[in-house]
């Protein structure tokens, strides 16, 4: 019985951290119809500003506040977003082929990547102050890192939050308009620009902040961030790209098969993975929640 429990905890772990990448990949999509190939290094700087701020702020600050700290990472990868989203990706909105972003948002995840290894090094970053802090608490008889909880609690109060501000908010009412038909929400006196670039800043916040709870526990390291993106990718496929709901259920539909894969077969663990998301394009391309054209 204690392995059940352990073991699904660790997949509200992965789910909680793969929905707060995969529903800022959804939430871009949905709105923009841009698929984010820079996303998963947005994900990473988001861990590696956090690390920094945790490096920084150890022995100066009490550890307690540092807990306070983390969105700073979340909120330094959103003004990123903020900011790139104008310059690189505005000017190709005219163009209307899909094509564009793709390779702009592609060579910006070489450059980020770059970046990344110019400020910050090859070697792993680590920030584990938060992790000893906390320590670890018995659950059915076995010690379990009480930070795995925090992270879980994080999970769920994001998904909670974003539910609420895309459909119980005015903003959010402008979103899910904006997504469903561009042009008559432009015909409408809506801002369509600013519609776009809060889309694009509010899903870097998203992934952000899965940076942010995700380096605690391990370090910043290089490459994170494509890993990061193969995994969102394989849930928003599961989920259906563009649907919060679809990011919510396809993260823990992979959270429980890595897990099961981790604990009884991790030699196929990730070609399960890939199996699960070739079924549901085959029986669904849009897949589970994913809505027609």
């Amino acid at each position: 019985m204690d392995i059940f429990v352990i073991q699904g905890l660790n997949a509200l772990y992965y789910a909680s951290t793969l929905f707060l990448i995969a529903a800022g990949l959804s939430l871009i999509y949905g709105v923009m119809g841009i698929v984010n190939m820079a996303h998963g290094s947005f994900f990473a700087i988001g861990a590696y500003v956090t690390a920094t701020i945790i490096q920084l702020s150890a022995g100066s600050v009490p550890v307690l506040l540092m807990f306070v700290l983390l969105p700073l990472g979340a909120i330094a990868v959103g003004i990123l977003g903020y900011v790139v989203e104008p310059i690189l990706l505005r000017p190709l909105y005219a163009r209307g082929a899909e094509e564009y972003p793709l390779l702009i948002t592609f060579g910006l995840l070489l450059i980020l990547e770059d970046g990344m290894r110019f400020i910050w090094g090859g070697n792993p970053f680590p920030a584990s102050q938060l992790v000893v802090y906390l320590g670890s608490m018995s659950i059915l008889e076995t010690l379990y890192p009480a930070y795995v909880l925090f992270v879980i609690s994080i999970g769920i109060i994001a998904s909670l939050f974003l539910w609420l501000f895309v459909y119980r908010t005015k903003f959010g009412l402008i979103l899910r308009a904006t997504s469903q038909d561009m042009k008559m929400s432009s015909g409408l006196g809506l801002d369509v620009r600013r519609v776009f670039n809060m889309a694009f800043a509010g899903g870097c916040v998203m992934v952000g902040l899965g940076g942010a709870v995700i380096v605690p526990y391990q370090s910043a390291f290089l490459g994170m961030g494509m890993d990061a993106l193969i995994l969102a990718f394989v849930v928003v496929v599961i989920g259906g790209l563009g649907s919060m709901k679809g990011a919510f259920v396809g993260a823990l539909i992979v959270g429980v098969v890595r897990v099961l894969g981790i604990q009884y077969f991790p030699e196929v663990e990730l070609a399960v993975l890939y199996i699960i998301a070739a079924l549901v394009l085959f029986f669904r391309p849009t897949g589970l929640f994913g809505r027609d054209g």
